[in-house]
């Protein structure tokens, strides 16, 4: 979707759009505060809700790895080099510490970012990536430092790389009743949901249905907990592994259209 971010009037409305939509998504969480806190983001940054740029997840806004990378676009980034620093990194054990740094001009000294990433701070389903997680995690640092955000970026959330047996304990030490409920201080999976339904760029009303087929309930609201995790899981794994495979799966939860004679 274009959007004209770099005039006053383009910024405006992105402001009332971003605005809108996150009294739409979270009705009842957000405080004035935290509104407030969107516009003034918004006006600095041009960054969009809707694109899946910035989300707002355990009470607070987090920008995301593509809308860091659409505003060093935007803003005519002249370069990013990133590398594996040899001396901290540990392949045999999937250690992995990258530096990064982005010049925003020819004539830019550079901003430098590092990022690390091992088998103990990655999600399971990334298990085996980490070098691709560890250089991600380095660029979201460097980008956030060039272009003035100070906003933590989705990836380098805990929750999104927290090990089997920590996720298993604190799943197990509190079972919330509703699915929608959080876990001893672990994001709600509906917030998990809109994070992977905004980076994948996938209909949130098919995902819905497919949810709902895969917990064999009749709505996605009446699953337990350990089903809608168990959706989430799969469909973060899909979504990563084979996207257009994925596309066609929800696809097929598209209502048909009536054609009147």
């Amino acid at each position: 979707m274009s959007r004209p971010r770099t005039t006053a009037q383009g910024i405006e409305s992105l402001v009332r759009q971003n605005t809108k939509l996150a009294k739409l998504l979270w009705s009842g969480e957000l405080k004035p505060s935290s509104l407030s806190a969107l516009r003034k983001l918004t006006h600095e940054s041009g960054l969009a809700l809707a694109a899946g740029e910035i989300l707002w997840l355990q009470g607070g806004w987090y920008v995301t790895s593509l809308g860091l990378l659409r505003l060093a676009k935007e803003n005519h980034c002249h370069g990013i080099h990133a590398y594996a620093v040899s001396k901290l990194s540990d392949a045999t054990n999937n250690r992995w510490v990258f530096r990064a740094t982005v010049y925003k001009s020819s004539r830019s000294k550079g901003f430098v970012g590092y990022g690390d990433a091992d088998p103990s701070n990655v999600s399971p389903l990334v298990r085996g990536a980490e070098m691709r997680v560890a250089e991600t995690r380095a660029v979201n640092r460097a980008l956030r430092k060039a272009y003035g955000i100070g906003l933590c970026s989705v990836e380098e959330l805990g929750w999104l790389a927290g090990s089997p047996d920590s996720a298993r304990d604190k799943a197990q030490s509190v079972k919330p009743p509703h699915p929608n409920g959080s876990n001893n201080g672990q994001p709600k999976l509906r917030d998990r949901l809109c994070v992977l339904i905004r980076q994948y760029s996938l209909d949130p009303t098919l995902v819905k249905a497919y949810a709902a087929d895969f917990c064999g309930t009749p709505t996605l609201r009446e699953a337990n907990r350990e089903l809608v995790e168990s959706f989430v899981s799969h469909l973060a794994t899909s979504a990563q592994e084979n996207r257009d495979a994925l596309i066609c799966k929800l696809n097929s939860y598209a209502q048909p259209v009536e054609v009147k004679s």
